[in-house]
């Protein structure tokens, strides 16, 4: 196997799963079966080949890097191949999402609209808004991991669309908006505008539903690792509100900066004890 930098979500991976072979197999599987039209053929190919990626997967890093990362990996060089082949992408991209009724094989051709988003974003926004909304956590999760890509190409368009979103009466798109804006690899922006986010994220400060409620919480978590003084506004200001929702966000994001200033933490929370998973901190240790 040959070895090379990659990068995948925030992490720095050395290797190359798509070999010589696992291409000729694209070619075979999926690639010649989409040209003649046997678009079922092509997608219920998917996931053999997906098996096969994974299986390229070093067993020490499949924790990190597996089922996810075959599936951007898949994505991408599927695009790549029809893009240069100057086929069109998009119908053949909707028929194969549609005809696909397994979540791994979604994901691929979730990816592979994504990147025709990125030259057409309203061909590919109706899929991700019901993707978004599916009953599979899985595709859920796939959608919002492509659907990041878009936001940072088209950040004025698609603040308009989440303002939408995150008022929606559906918990699982309501946490979408919150998962797609967290400060990931492919959000690194949002450190630089982290108002853009923390904006549309204000709509679900007193969000009701445990499932968006801690993709908040994490969210502002993850922002607090570059912009920790940006949290404690925010923090303080959720715990003013008295809602007790805002209180449990402000807890939730307060996971990362509990382990720098404890007792900062415990004084705008008002507690003398914080806990989270197996680590407790007290204010008498302090």
């Amino acid at each position: 196997m040959l070895i090379k930098l990659e990068l995948f979500e925030g992490y720095v991976v050395l290797m190359r799963i798509l070999d010589s072979q696992i291409k000729d197999t694209v070619k075979r599987m999926v690639l010649i079966p989409i040209f003649q039209g046997d678009y079922e053929a092509a997608v219920s190919s998917l996931p053999q080949i997906l098996d096969l990626l994974y299986a390229q997967i070093p067993q020490n890093r499949r924790v990190s890097f597996g089922r996810v990362y075959t599936i951007k990996v898949l994505s991408d060089y599927i695009y790549n191949q029809l893009a240069n082949r100057n086929v069109a992408v998009y119908p053949i991209a909707s028929q194969l999402y549609e005809l696909s009724h397994e979540e791994w094989a979604k994901g691929v051709v979730l990816g592979v609209l994504s990147h025709h988003g990125l030259r057409n974003l309203q061909d590919v926004l109706p899929h991700f808004t019901k993707a978004a909304t599916s009953s599979k956590w899985e595709i859920r999760e796939f959608t919002q991991m492509f659907f990041r890509k878009l936001i940072g190409k088209y950040p004025d368009e698609l603040r308009t669309y989440l303002l939408t979103a995150v008022k929606s009466e559906d918990a699982n798109m309501r946490r979408f908006v919150a998962e797609t804006l967290r400060p990931v690899q492919e959000n690194q922006w949002i450190y630089l505008k982290p108002e853009y986010s923390v904006s549309i994220l204000r709509y679900l400060f007193t969000e009701v539903e445990a499932y968006p409620r801690t993709a908040v919480g994490n969210n502002l978590s993850d922002l607090a690792r570059r912009l920790p003084e940006c949290v404690y506004e925010l923090v303080e200001e959720l715990v003013q509100s008295g809602d007790k929702n805002s209180y449990w966000i402000a807890y939730r994001a307060c996971r990362k900066l509990v382990k720098e200033e404890p007792l900062k933490i415990m004084n705008l929370l008002g507690i003398d004890e914080y806990r989270y998973k197996k680590q407790i901190y007290r204010r008498r240790d302090y």
